[in-house]
């Protein structure tokens, strides 16, 4: 077996072909993933096993494929919330206690948004997703992508 390659059955590495693993520790290595039926990117552990890595996210596709549906995706959030202008979304924002809309809204082409009686705002539907529900960028856009089927 290569040097420093995962044996692909268990995802350990073989001690014979590593003298140095927990050197590695840290360290990505490539290894098949039957189930995928395709090599992924894995993590070497202290102990010479590996973790799986997640897949990267792709947030130009999931903004992309929210902008498309933006407004149906807005009328679920914000449910009380219309369309003014063509374009701007205008809701209560429901983070804070607002009594009525038009301080908080959205532009439904762009996904750039902003509560203009807090300063808060973002650039798209990521940012917004996060900031609606407390997330990090990261959680929402996974979230976002199983909502518009990004994979």
């Amino acid at each position: 077996m290569p040097r420093g390659i995962a044996d692909g059955q268990h995802g350990e590495i073989d001690p014979r072909a590593c003298d140095l693993a927990g050197d590695l520790a840290g360290k990505l290595v490539r290894r098949l993933d039957p189930s995928a039926g395709r090599s992924v990117m894995v993590a070497l552990n202290h102990d010479a096993t590996t973790t799986m890595r997640p897949p990267r996210l792709d947030f130009a596709a999931i903004n992309a494929a929210a902008l498309r549906d933006l407004p149906s995706i807005l009328s679920r959030w914000l449910p009380d919330g219309k369309v003014i202008a063509g374009r701007e979304y205008v809701a209560r924002n429901p983070r804070r206690a607002d009594r009525t809309s038009g301080s908080f809204a959205v532009n439904t082409r762009s996904g750039r948004w902003a509560d203009f009686a807090s300063g808060e705002r973002g650039g798209d539907p990521v940012s917004l997703a996060a900031f609606l529900f407390g997330l990090s960028q990261i959680e929402a856009a996974r979230k976002l992508a199983l909502m518009t089927g990004v994979t």
